[in-house]
């Protein structure tokens, strides 16, 4: 469907205008009927309440899996499958769209995948430069020199700037790289059913047993073309370096994919992901003129496997730099942008919707369920914490000594108090399990630093008021207006430690 219709664009308005309409009306409720603004946030606090337990339950049993396999050699039990011929015959391909990132980000990724216990001569590495970049060529030479004869190949190619029917985007650069590495597996006469591309951002560092994991469960999947596989991403690159503020927020980011990879009906592909390139090549690449491109290459598949499409959760992890500058307002700034940019996945409701509105051949209740959920993800993210935050103080404000002398405003306060040493209490869970995926810390670190990563959860109410729910609410608020974001990406130049 074309962008520029009219109900495509009425799709745009609708998250928005929902966030804005909930949080508008709860604030003008607190003014008008203080009494129903507070049954509704004391409604909202419980629901929280069981909410976050909920979460944190699945938190703890994603980590445990994590735990779980973390030992296991993923290559023996290739071998031992029954399909082991499929095995020998398996190639992985290593796609890193790149944009101005410099060989301190791209050195540790290729080391990273140089000391993994794969076979080597079964990986192909591509890295896809923005030509616009001026240091791109001398990277990709020096690069290519210092790696070669490490992988089966390692290339680079550059994509050109201003390319017809795209956008400035990290899919579009994608979608370059995946067309040129599809000539090289042609000149090589590899079936692409036996090719598994992962797609990485410039700084992932994989763990050594990634290519393992990841073929075991490519090669144990009943229907291994349709599905994506994704690991947990963890930001533990330079972690021990960089400032609270922004060490919270990226634990935080991966606590909220652990989570989301025990609740598979809702889980979606996430930054650095992988899949059948056979199946890559039939949906046509990832966007090349959307900025969701981590996710919405899910939802193109899916709707081009009429709903039969899947994420399967691997429980390895993939490593990747915090995103930090050097005073605590530009890190505050570039944290912001960055979550701002994941908000701005809300664009995958009208292209989901107008997909569905299309004549797919997906059943009904199946569109309506992951239309609903989708869309309920991006609201509730967008509200949550100006509802617990902000709006939350309202009625007892705007009631005056009437409303406080009543049994409703004599209970709000405590069970706002209640809601804050619950989740005083689930911190400490986060903060617990945040120790326990923590790299070693690195020679010259002072070892006071431990302490410190302890007290700095105490700022989380904080963090909570800045990048709560601001960044999703700005980015709906730019799509309801029709204000279409560029793509942002996170400045990264800071040198891997977790090797």
């Amino acid at each position: 469907m074309n962008k520029k219709s009219h109900l495509y664009r009425f799709l745009e308005i609708i998250p928005g205008s929902i966030s804005w309409g909930v949080i508008i009306g709860l604030i003008l409720l607190a003014f008008f009927n203080p009494v129903g603004c507070a049954i509704f946030i004391i409604i909202f606090d419980f629901y929280w309440i069981i909410r976050t337990t909920y979460l944190t339950m699945l938190l703890v049993l994603a980590r445990q899996k994590l735990a779980h396999v973390k030992d296991k050699d993923w290559l023996k039990s290739c071998q031992a499958l029954p399909c082991a011929g499929r095995f020998e015959k398996l190639y992985h391909l290593v796609l890193f769209p790149v944009y101005n990132e410099g060989l301190d980000v791209l050195r540790p990724s290729l080391e990273a995948l140089n000391r993994s216990d794969y076979p080597k001569e079964k990986i192909i590495v591509v890295l896809t430069f923005e030509e616009r970049n001026p240091h791109c060529r001398a990277n990709a030479l020096e690069l290519e020199k210092e790696f070669a004869g490490k992988f089966s190949l390692c290339v680079s190619t550059f994509h050109p700037d201003g390319l017809s029917g795209e956008s400035r985007t990290k899919g579009a650069n994608a979608t370059w790289g995946a067309k040129f590495a599809k000539k090289l597996i042609d000149q090589k006469g590899i079936d692409y059913a036996s090719v598994v591309i992962s797609c990485f951002d410039a700084d992932t560092c994989v763990e050594q047993e990634y290519f393992g994991c990841l073929s075991y469960n490519f090669l144990t999947s009943s229907a291994p073309h349709q599905a994506s596989y994704q690991p947990m991403p963890v930001y533990n690159n330079n972690i021990w370096q960089a400032p609270s503020f922004a060490r919270i927020v990226e634990i935080s980011g991966s606590f909220c994919q652990m989570t989301e990879s025990m609740r598979l009906e809702k889980f979606v592909t996430f930054s650095s992901h992988s899949m059948s390139f056979k199946t890559l090549v039939e949906i046509d690449y990832w966007p090349t003129d959307m900025i969701s491109d981590d996710s919405v290459i899910y939802w193109k598949a899916f709707l081009y496997y009429n709903g039969a499409y899947r994420v399967v959760p691997l429980y390895i992890t993939v490593s990747m730099d915090v995103a930090y500058s050097n005073t605590i307002i530009k890190t505050m700034a570039m944290q912001y942008k960055q979550k701002r940019r994941w908000a701005w996945g809300v664009e995958n409701f009208p292209f989901l919707v107008s997909a569905f509105l299309s004549g797919s051949r997906i059943a009904w209740q199946v569109k309506l369920r992951r239309g609903f959920q989708l869309l309920e993800s991006h609201v509730t993210w967008a509200i949550w914490a100006v509802i617990l935050v902000l709006i939350g103080p309202l009625p007892l404000i705007c009631g005056g000594n009437f409303f406080s002398q009543m049994t409703i405003g004599y209970n709000l306060p405590k069970i706002t108090g209640l809601l804050v040493n619950f989740t005083l209490f689930t911190t400490l869970v986060w903060v617990i399990l945040s120790r326990s995926i923590l790299p070693h810390r690195p020679k010259g670190i002072n070892r006071l630093k431990n302490v410190l990563m302890v007290l700095e959860w105490f700022t989380v109410p904080f963090i909570i008021l800045i990048l709560g729910s601001t960044p999703a609410l700005d980015a709906q608020t730019r799509l309801l207006l029709g204000k279409y974001m560029e793509f942002n990406p996170t400045q990264k130049g800071i040198k891997c430690y977790n090797k």
